[in-house]
Order: C-alpha cells, then structure tokens, then sequence
C-alpha cells in the first residue's frame, strides 16, 4: 500500500506518512535554500552538497559523508568500493525493503537471507554462522522501523570473521546504538533519503557515511564515473549524483531532524499507551534509541483492522507484505536460512499506523479509539 496518498479537500484523511505537510512546517526555509540554488550556477555536487556532506558527517558522527542519488545507489555504491569477486556472498534479512537486496545484486554479489528477531524485527545474529560461507564478505544490518539491529552480536561476528558490516540506516536517521548514532558503527553506513524518511528530500536522495578514508575515496568515485579528474575513469563508475536543490532541502531538515525524532517518539508512546490491549505494540531494544520511523504493530486480523480504519478515513500501511525470498523476482534465487518462519509470519501480521512528526496527539487518539471499537 502507498503509504504517502494525498489527502482529498474537505475530507479529513488520517494517512500513514504525510511529507507535504513537512513542507508546510519548514516553508519559509525550504523555498529561502531552494531560491538560492535556482539562482546560483551549481546544480550538481556543488556547495550545496558539499555543505550537506559535512553536516551529515558531523552529526553521525564519521570523518565523511558522501551524497549519492538514492538509497538504493547508496547501498549498491558501498558494496562496490569493498573490490569484491563475482560469486562473493553478502548477508542481510529477507523483511526489510526489497532495495537492500536488489542492490547486493545490482553490485554483482550474491544475497544470503536470515531471518529476523520476533521481538525487535532486525538481523537474527545466531543465524549468522549458519549461512556463513567461504564466499561470504559482508553483512548488511537492516535498522528497520527506526531502531537499531543488534550491533554488539553483529559486529563481534563480523569481527570474528573478517566481514564488512554495513549499516542499512534508510529508516533510522538519528538512531542510537549504545550511544552512538547508527551508520558511524560499522564500515559504511547507507541511508536512504526518500520523501517519506526521517530525514526526508521532496525527491529522491541518498547518502553514504565511513570513516574509513579509502573508502570514501572510492565511493566518491564510484558515484561519478570512476573519475580521480573530471572526464578520465580511473575505475568503471556510474552516475549517482546528488543534486543541490535536495542538498539544500535537507541541510534545513537535518536542523530539525532531532527534534522531529523526538515528536516520533512521544507519538509513539501516546499509541503504546492507548493501544495495548489492541494489538502487540513495538518492543523497544535495550541500549537503542528508536527514532520511530515506522509505527509498526502485531495483528492477526490485520485486513479486517484495515479495512475498518479506512472505513473511518484512516489510512494504515504494510512494510512488508511478502518476504524477499518469496517474492516472484527472487523465489529459489537466493540462498537463505534453515528457518524464515519470523520473516513469513510478520508478513502476515505487521501493520504500519499514521505517524509523522506533524500527526499530533489529537489524531493519534482518534485512530487508536477507532481501533478499540474494531476489537469492541
């Protein structure tokens, strides 16, 4: 289901992400950035985007940040700078978005899935060593719904193994691991900057965080054609440049992403008190900060509650409906666990509720009372 429809006039729609209204809170600042870019003679990788890296850097708190054109370029960039063979393997779980696997091929790699955590729904660690194979070089840590995967048990099997971890952070800008923001723990950190995110452009975007300087010297690269100077490839590139205006809209979002975050977080609380004895609300990780990009619960009667929330002009979502090793495009083409009863099951049961910074907690109420009438 998109999760982003527009709202009819006059009608008043609950919908599950709402960015236009993001534009309306930051109207003054946006078009202040958009006008001054349209007005500049740089529209790609100029100080715009130069200005964004350095920001982002800072407050993720790695040496680099490099823009990219997409979450998914991000990704497929990051697995292209670690000079992998064809045939080597990379790790990540099949309930996250199906970008985090079509990039381990886009990259030339082979995906191996696990499944995920019941409580907490990231990377299973104790699968790990199940799939892990000579060919195996990396591992992708998907942060789904605004919380961190286990990075302690990930990171020591990485370790352990002489594996890359990268950090799938597209759905967790401004999470915590222990303190420290995700994407500055493992190798690379990629993060996805689409409309609905945290941290959201009003197109697509994308970034890639290290602070490892060869790395970030190779995605620099890698995102322009190879290029050490302008027109010569030293290596085979592509083009996955980010353009100034999404740079400008998104240093005036960072500005505000924290405090947005924590609106997440007190909406998310309001549902978990009100909701209870509804649905299985979300579980938050010990040692994790959740930013709440997803407010995802547990039914299983999930049609039936949709069905009656829209009934009501409330809008709910499902991230995932099918798990990546079932779906047509991937079905019998990837190696995967023993065991992906959790993935499958989740894909059954999760439902995504409105949340947005600007939802408030009046609408936050009304979909969770419209919620206790179904079970009534």
């Amino acid at each position: 289901m998109d999760c982003s429809c527009s709202q009819d006039p006059g009608v008043v729609k609950i919908i599950c992400a709402n960015p236009s209204i993001q534009f309306y809170s930051y109207q003054a600042e946006i078009e202040e950035a958009v006008l001054r870019v349209l007005r500049s003679n740089r529209y790609i990788n100029g100080p715009e985007v130069n200005a964004l890296e350095l920001e982002f850097a800072s407050y993720i708190g790695t040496k680099h940040a490099i823009g990219v054109a997409n979450g998914t370029d991000a990704l497929e960039i990051a697995l292209r700078a670690l000079d992998l063979k064809p045939g080597d393997e990379v790790i990540t779980v099949s309930h996250t978005a199906v970008a985090t696997v079509s990039a381990i091929e886009a990259a030339g790699f082979v995906p191996v899935l696990v499944d995920v955590e019941p409580e907490f729904f990231t990377l299973n660690p104790a699968q790990l060593k199940e799939v892990l194979s000579s060919r195996t070089r990396a591992v992708i840590a998907v942060h789904l719904y605004g919380q961190a995967a286990d990075l302690d048990e990930i990171g020591a099997f990485c370790k352990q193994h002489n594996l890359v971890l990268i950090e799938d952070c597209s759905q967790a800008h401004g999470a915590k691991w222990h303190g420290k923001r995700v994407g500055s723990i493992g190798h690379i950190g990629c993060f996805s900057c689409y409309p609905t995110k945290n941290l959201g452009a009003i197109g697509d975007a994308g970034l890639v965080t290290t602070s490892d300087d060869n790395l970030n010297h190779k995605i620099r690269s890698l995102r322009e054609y190879g290029w050490q100077q302008r027109f010569i490839s030293d290596i085979p590139g592509r083009n996955s440049r980010l353009d100034e205006l999404q740079a400008a809209i998104l240093r005036i979002k960072l500005r505000h992403l924290d405090n947005d975050n924590q609106k997440r977080r007190d909406l998310a609380a309001l549902y978990t008190s009100l909701l209870g004895d509804v649905v299985r609300t979300p579980t938050n990780r010990p040692g994790a900060e959740h930013v709440f990009h997803l407010y995802v619960v547990i039914t299983d009667c999930r049609q039936e509650l949709m069905a009656h929330l829209k009934s009501h002009d409330i809008y709910a979502g499902i991230h995932y409906p099918v798990p990546v090793h079932l779906q047509p495009a991937y079905r019998g083409r990837v190696r995967i666990a023993d065991s992906m009863q959790v993935s499958e099951r989740l894909a059954q049961e999760v439902l995504s509720l409105p949340l947005y910074p600007e939802l408030g907690s009046d609408l936050v109420n009304r979909v969770a009372e419209t919620s206790k009438k179904f079970v009534a």
